[in-house]
């Protein structure tokens, strides 16, 4: 049996954990999926970012308080293996490396394609070798480069809110009352919407590195998810204004529409360079959650005692961040990008879904904000997911199947003494 590894370092101050939360969450999503919610919700797109900003902060207020309760690596993998039993657990961790890996490809696809569309595959890859060895080097060498990524990013939604507003195409008469899918269409929106933001709890599986964590993570996560909902309203809302709905959504790149529909188009280079900087901000940020779930899944052996490893210097671990490049790696060679995106979709709401759960056993002692937030937020979880495209439900479940073999197959291991 493999020795189990040392504990991780504690080197993150509050500052560094919302500027990795914000790297986290202010990513590709924000450039790419204002095109499909305008589809499904005309303008009533902030609507939809209403109700994505609602699912967020009820998911993130149930990992602020378990994470202050549970401060290790591994995020509601460890949440759920204490409040709801082990399986629960596996099966939120399973969710998240699964998924999160699915999204990583999709991530650094997305990075290739905004660098060189012909070359999309081969630079994705190379992304995905430089963000993993940065991670590798130490996770406070992640928070300088994440400094690094939000500033450049928040930069180029600067630019795209001011072009979008101040071109002087800007205008009321784009926005109407039309509902192009009913109702359900803010409903889909607000799903669409939510991935913008799915990056808060990247800060809970780094909680074995957090100084302080009782009191840095409940102040970090809803910080962070407050400032990316201004972020994000103000670059919305000035999309609609100079393009109008129609023309987001016809987009493939809807915020360099924006600009251009705005008449300042020899800033849309600015949009582009931003959207690529994103993606590979995300790419840093998730390689880092889902190398921690992975560790505390292996160190009870529900993943392979070989990737229960810390390095002995570095206080990082490297082979699960390894590991995991290599993974990413091999299915950018063959991935689909919607594919991708959609596969990642519901194993995200299934892991949030488990930390909602998670956050309903705790005690009046335990808890920092009400039961109610929580069940909401499993509530609203289970819907945004049937909501996702069949394929992408139906993709989930065997996900989910093939997870729950896994862990029938690795109780021997796991009972040895």
């Amino acid at each position: 049996m493999t020795r189990p590894s040392e504990s991780l370092a504690r080197r993150l101050t509050l500052g560094d954990a919302v500027v990795v939360g914000l790297g986290a969450m202010i990513g590709a999503g924000v450039f790419a999926a204002p095109g499909p919610a305008a589809a499904a919700a005309g303008s009533w797109l902030l609507v939809g970012l209403a109700l994505a900003a609602l699912v967020a902060y009820a998911n993130a207020t149930s990992s602020a308080q378990l994470a202050a309760l549970y401060p290790e690596a591994g995020g509601t993998y460890v949440y759920a293996r204490e409040r709801l039993g082990e399986y629960w657990g596996f099966l939120a961790g399973w969710s998240f490396v699964v998924g999160k890996t699915a999204s990583l490809s999709a991530m650094a696809l997305t990075f290739g394609a905004y660098v060189a569309p012909s070359l999309a595959r081969p630079i994705a890859i190379g992304a995905v070798v430089a963000m993993a060895t940065v991670n590798y080097l130490g996770v406070e060498k992640t928070a300088r480069l994440s400094r690094a990524i939000v500033a450049i990013v928040l930069a180029a939604l600067a630019v795209t809110a001011a072009a979008a507003l101040l071109g002087g195409n800007a205008s009321l008469d784009h926005l109407d009352a039309t509902l192009p899918a009913g109702p359900f269409g803010v409903l889909q929106a607000g799903g669409l919407l939510f991935f913008a933001f799915a990056g808060y709890a990247r800060l809970a599986t780094l909680g074995e590195e957090v100084r302080d964590p009782t009191e840095t993570i409940p102040r970090a996560i809803p910080l962070a998810l407050g400032i990316v909902v201004v972020v994000y309203t103000v670059v919305l809302g000035t999309a609609l204004l100079a393009a109008g709905p129609e023309l987001l959504a016809a987009s493939p790149a809807p915020l360099v529409a924006a600009v251009e529909a705005g008449g300042l188009a020899g800033l849309a280079p600015v949009v582009q360079v931003g959207a690529a900087v994103a993606a590979a901000g995300v790419l840093l940020s998730l390689l880092a959650g889902v190398s921690r779930t992975t560790l505390s899944m292996a160190r009870r052996r529900e993943l392979p005692g070989f990737l229960d490893a810390v390095h002995p210097t570095r206080r990082t671990p490297h082979r699960a961040e390894i590991t995991a490049a290599v993974v990413v790696s091999a299915i950018v060679l063959v991935a689909d990008l919607r594919g991708a995106i959609g596969f990642s979709s519901f194993a995200v709401l299934t892991y949030y879904a488990l930390a909602n759960a998670s956050a309903v056993t705790l005690t009046h002692t335990e808890r920092r904000w009400p039961r109610w937030l929580a069940a909401l937020g499993v509530g609203l979880c289970v819907l945004l997911a049937v909501t996702l495209p069949q394929v992408a439900v139906v993709g989930g479940l065997v996900l989910l199947g093939v997870g729950s073999l896994v862990w029938l197959a690795t109780r021997t291991s796991r009972q040895r003494p």
